[in-house]
């Protein structure tokens, strides 16, 4: 690794396993200091463990987001604690995805979906964006979805609250760009972790039939595009939305003879 983060502090929210979790460990190999953010305390632990053992800096802080302002405001003032003072980078990566159709979507699920991935992070950038902009600057990451623009017939709920995201990221750039803040988003394709050897394909793969890739990705394809933009490489991409979908979005693969 060549230490693009040294020096810096970083938040990532939802880190105890797959997408956060792979940032969480990136960014550490990178220098940064990161704090891994969620709801189980032994998986963080786990994920501490590790980026200690690889000579990496990282804490573990609890957090339930549920979209109350009281949550990530908590938040953002343990995590600023655990990292010396200020956050540099902030990863709204934190998610559920229940995926009912719409007519079997109640008002519960509606509000927790909401709450988690449109609420939690709206609140969380509202306390920490201006801090970051007070002591100089600071870059934001959100994590959206290729389904906000190919649709599929279920996951109408949480599609639409990672356009929220992307929307918010322009949104959020105009406001705080400005002051110094970057503020981008990361759309990622089908990710799931390296499956073991002779196990089963997922059903998520035929997802991936007929694009470039080919297949899906894994959290770390993902984990390298969010160290790029947390980076100085990407000082001049604000508002953006990097795809990192294997293609999926904006590809369309035809075989010969089909």
């Amino acid at each position: 690794m060549s230490g693009r983060l040294h020096g810096k502090t970083a938040l990532v929210t939802g880190s105890t396993s797959n997408i956060g979790q792979a940032i969480a460990e990136v960014f550490a190999a990178e220098g940064a200091h990161v704090v891994v953010s969620g709801r189980n305390t032994e998986r963080g632990a786990a994920v501490v463990d590790g980026i200690r053992a690889a000579g990496g800096r990282a804490d573990f802080v609890a957090a339930e987001l549920d979209g109350s302002p009281r949550a990530s405001g908590d938040l953002a003032e343990r995590a600023t604690a655990a990292l010396g003072g200020r956050i540099d980078v902030l990863v709204n990566n934190a998610g559920v995805y229940p995926a009912p159709g719409t007519a079997d979507t109640t008002e519960e699920t509606f509000d927790r979906v909401y709450g988690v991935n449109v609420k939690a992070p709206f609140f969380l950038t509202a306390t920490v964006a201006p801090a970051m902009a007070a002591a100089g600057g600071g870059t934001i990451i959100n994590l959206g979805s290729w389904i906000t623009r190919l649709a599929v017939p279920l996951g109408a709920l949480y599609s639409s609250t990672k356009g929220a995201m992307e929307t918010l990221t322009r949104a959020w750039s105009a406001e705080f760009g400005p002051q110094g803040v970057r503020v981008n988003a990361i759309s990622p394709g089908v990710v799931l972790p390296p499956s073991p050897e002779g196990s089963d394909p997922h059903p998520g793969e035929a997802m991936m039939h007929g694009t470039p890739a080919g297949t899906v990705g894994t959290p770390a394809a993902i984990a390298h595009a969010a160290l790029w933009l947390a980076s100085d490489e990407a000082s001049f991409v604000h508002g953006t939305v990097v795809d990192v979908d294997g293609g999926r979005t904006g590809v369309a693969v035809i075989r010969p003879g089909h």
